[in-house]
């Protein structure tokens, strides 16, 4: 029986925070805080939780998060707002003395750049202060990750090839729209592609490379190398890796979507003056498309996220394939939310979970392929992220 504090009232956050109550014998109490309370307020409307309240908070105002931990107590604080405010929320954490995790890596406001050395950087300080940091407890990061030990730890002796795929085989029936915060979104897809092989990491102009690529159940996909925050922590982790990648689909009418976004201007992130008031125009971009969280009602169609594997064991050279589909109408039917909220909400939950009933709990700052993963593979067939294995296949890359 735990206190957890969840910033953020997003998609994500609405389906972490429901998970949570359907494991209520663990999440006794639960707290959501936004920068605008109305939207916590809605997810708690949808909710049967016997001690779930909500409040407003500034993430980005370390004072204002110190205050409401006092005020709360949580055990564990879940940060599912925007990657900016990670180092706020974790000096926070600090200051108070609580346990922090987090489902994407920390990102400056006013440079689009991925990098886990900022996070890393704290991992003292939660030692000394006996306190857990779980950094990229999503999908990808997070899943994928735990993929990864499981596979090392069940299947390998070394891992040399790693490739993380993403397919969105869905249809939202929008003539533009991003499956999570279109800020962090665009962001991430319009920066140069970056890759790890040989020792090195290698770049690539933005959506450059790409490839079909064939995923279960859904046939084959164009596939476009990306730069993913994951393959930072993995070729760490697992020194033995030659090569990792990460791949992500696009429709054609996505990608005409973004050029035109790009070419335009929309997509900066450096502020302009319109009408003698300084504005961002991605951050204007972002109020004017639908919200993410809005998608889900008319959603069809399923996501294909996994891992590629190709390493030895025992000598022999061995193929392995590991990966969940999750369909739009059942993750909505159950929470309410698109599959794309949904594959990174549950992982959350389980993390959380994990850290309370103290099987991931460990001083310092850790990457979720640190822990076992085991009880989280567990969990996810449990919590409704099945995976399923394929051996000795095609791995087409």
């Amino acid at each position: 029986m735990a206190r957890v504090l969840v910033i953020g009232a997003g998609g994500v956050s609405s389906v972490a925070v429901k998970k949570m109550g359907m494991n209520e014998n663990i999440f006794s109490d639960i707290m959501i805080a936004s920068r605008t309370k109305s939207k916590a307020d809605k997810i708690a409307s949808e909710m049967n939780h016997a001690n779930l309240c909500t409040a407003q908070v500034n993430a980005d105002n370390v004072s204002e998060l110190i205050a409401l931990f006092r005020d709360f107590k949580p055990e564990l604080v879940v940060n599912l707002a925007l990657p900016y405010q990670d180092l706020t929320v974790m000096d926070a954490c600090l200051e108070y003395g609580t346990s922090y995790l987090d489902t994407a890596n920390y990102e400056p406001l006013n440079e689009a750049k991925y990098q886990y050395s900022w996070q890393w950087a704290y991992k003292e300080r939660f030692e000394s202060a006996g306190l857990t940091a779980i950094l990229g407890c999503g999908f990808d990061p997070g899943v994928t990750g735990v993929y990864t030990a499981y596979a090392a730890k069940r299947y390998f002796d070394e891992i040399h090839y790693l490739d993380i795929v993403d397919c969105n085989a869905g249809n939202h029936h929008k003539a533009f729209a991003t499956n999570f915060n279109p800020e962090i979104n665009i962001r991430e897809i319009t920066q140069r592609g970056k890759y790890f092989e040989n020792g090195e990491w290698k770049e690539t102009e933005p959506l450059s490379v790409h490839r079909p690529l064939n995923y279960p159940e859904i046939g084959e996909r164009e596939s476009y190398l990306l730069y993913h925050e994951e393959l930072e922590s993995l070729v760490k982790n697992f020194p033995t890796i030659k090569r990792a990648r990460f791949w992500m689909t696009f429709g054609e009418e996505y990608l005409t979507h973004l050029r035109v976004i790009q070419n335009i201007g929309m997509a900066r992130i450096d502020p302009v003056l319109y009408n003698n008031v300084e504005i961002v125009p991605i951050q204007f971009l972002k109020a004017v498309l639908p919200d993410p969280g809005s998608l889900g009602e008319n959603y069809t169609g399923q996501t294909s996220i996994g891992c590629r594997i190709k390493g030895v064991k025992d000598g022999k050279e061995l193929n392995y394939y590991i990966y969940n589909n999750c369909s739009h109408e059942e993750a909505y039917r159950e929470t309410g939310a698109q599959a794309v909220s949904y594959t990174t909400g549950v992982p959350a939950m389980i993390g959380a979970k994990l850290f309370l009933t103290g099987i991931w709990k460990k001083p310092g700052v850790w990457n979720v392929e640190e822990f076992d993963p085991d009880p989280f593979m567990k969990e996810l067939n449990i919590q409704g992220l099945p995976w399923h294995e394929i051996f000795n296949t095609n791995l087409e890359l």
